[in-house]
């Protein structure tokens, strides 16, 4: 546990520390695009920050390369290799694509060569546990289609989630934690060293991951644009390719009986490594509602458009920070829960607790203006955004604070919060880099505070 600690420290402190350079870059290199209709920051953001985290995933495998117990995974398995391939490969295309904005269908084919090279190197699907079947070895074609459709699915679906500042990361932090604390169980717990490379890409994620959001919570320095969010979809998917269909559940012997028996008592063990998507689960809904929506208006499933489950919730009237916590929260809910009932699915103390906080969880829904009344005397000891400024009364704050966060159309038609007076030039001409004051036009200075912030 301790090497596993050391190269997630490791893996978080060169992408935190590079993370700052990058964006310098970034700004000089002009990665930083104008805003979009569908953009929900007011300000121009540079991207690239996939570049800092790629290079954290490059120094969480060279550390674990050089630990005693670590450095077994890379002589006995030649997984960490083919993920560096792949990871190379999708991250090149994610810069590009931060600069230059390639097309979708090129993308698309980017993303199925990464997982094809991996595939070659040996990180593929062999078998599945299949309830009342058994154990099902797949043939060479059917575990290269089943490998490069969940590394594609996976990609996609964190790029599309991948909508408000330190969102993305934030949850696919949540899942690879969830992950690793699985992956770490079967290898330690029951000394199957083939769930080693797996438990040390789930080390890797969450250290690239911590990282990079300090600089991408809101609001962001930086974005980690498609180089970082295609890469750590693709990490995540190579973890859950590596434990899944490599690891033969009949190893494990839980059970007793025949594998037919086996297999179907094992499947609340399999539900949160089976898929990806089970423990991503957020994202995925959201990349199917974003597909089926597209299509249904007659549009391409890559089209881009506000209809994302954090726009929905931005539209309901949550702030962006209180949007981000609740989709940490459901993610945090399936990902944990899923993890818990895998370990002991007779117990109704899970699934009852798993309802009540689903139950909170819609009542912080419901309620997206709710803020508590904090004393006078209590003020001292809460967040600012908890206090009353200026002596105004609560109606007013209220007033003046969701007229900040607005984003629809009032965002061109009025100035800085609490102004009245139109900003004739914001309404004509959009943010361009190079603005005084805009975040991250200048690569030294401080975030801009003239303009409304969503």
């Amino acid at each position: 546990m301790r090497e596993y600690l050391l190269t997630l420290c490791i893996t978080a402190a060169v992408t935190y520390l590079l993370t700052g350079p990058v964006r310098k870059f970034a700004i000089v290199a002009g990665a930083m695009p104008e805003i979009r209709a569908r953009d929900v920051h007011r300000e121009p953001t540079p991207r690239l920050g996939g570049i800092a985290m790629f290079f954290g995933l490059c120094a969480g495998l060279l550390v674990a390369d050089h630990l005693t117990n670590l450095n077994e995974v890379f002589e006995k398995s030649n997984e960490p290799r083919a993920l560096l391939s792949g990871a190379a490969l999708i991250w090149l295309i994610g810069v590009l694509d931060d600069k230059f904005e390639i097309d979708a269908l090129i993308k698309l084919g980017g993303q199925m060569i990464a997982a094809g090279v991996m595939v070659m190197q040996g990180l593929t699907i062999l078998w599945l546990p299949v309830p009342l079947v058994g154990t099902v070895a797949l043939t060479q074609w059917q575990g290269t289609l089943l490998t490069v459709a969940l590394v594609v699915i996976t990609i996609n679906a964190v790029n599309f989630v991948d909508g408000l500042d330190g969102l993305a990361a934030g949850m696919v932090c949540i899942a690879s934690a969830a992950f690793f604390m699985y992956a770490y169980r079967i290898w330690y717990s029951y000394g199957i060293e083939a769930a080693a490379p797996a438990t040390l890409f789930a080390a890797i994620l969450m250290g690239m991951c911590l990282g990079f959001l300090p600089h991408n919570m809101h609001p962001a320095r930086i974005f980690m644009g498609d180089s970082g969010s295609m890469l750590i979809g693709l990490v995540l998917a190579a973890g859950a390719i590596s434990v899944t269909g490599q690891v033969d559940p009949d190893i494990m012997r839980l059970f007793s009986g025949s594998e037919r028996n086996a297999v179907h008592q094992m499947v609340p063990v399999y539900i949160p490594l089976l898929m990806p998507l089970t423990i991503i689960a957020i994202p995925a809904a959201d990349l199917i509602l974003a597909i089926v929506r597209r299509t249904w208006r007659g549009q391409s499933p890559f089209a881009a458009d506000r209809g994302h489950l954090h726009h929905r919730l931005l539209e309901i009237g949550h702030s962006h920070s209180r949007a981000v916590l609740i989709m940490y929260f459901w993610s945090a809910l399936i990902a944990f829960g899923a993890l818990t009932y895998s370990v002991n699915s007779a117990s109704m103390w899970i699934v009852l607790g798993v309802v009540i906080l689903s139950a909170i969880g819609l009542a912080l829904l419901l309620l997206p203006r709710f803020r508590p009344r904090t004393p006078r005397w209590a003020e001292a000891f809460v967040p600012p955004r908890y206090r009353r400024r200026g002596g105004l009364p609560a109606e007013a704050q209220e007033a003046r604070e969701a007229q900040t966060q607005d984003s629809g159309a009032d965002v061109g038609r009025y100035g800085p919060a609490g102004s009245e007076q139109p900003a004739a030039a914001d309404a004509q001409s959009p943010v361009t880099v190079g603005v005084a004051g805009a975040n991250g036009a200048t690569a030294i200075g401080g975030r801009g505070s003239s303009k409304v912030r969503i």
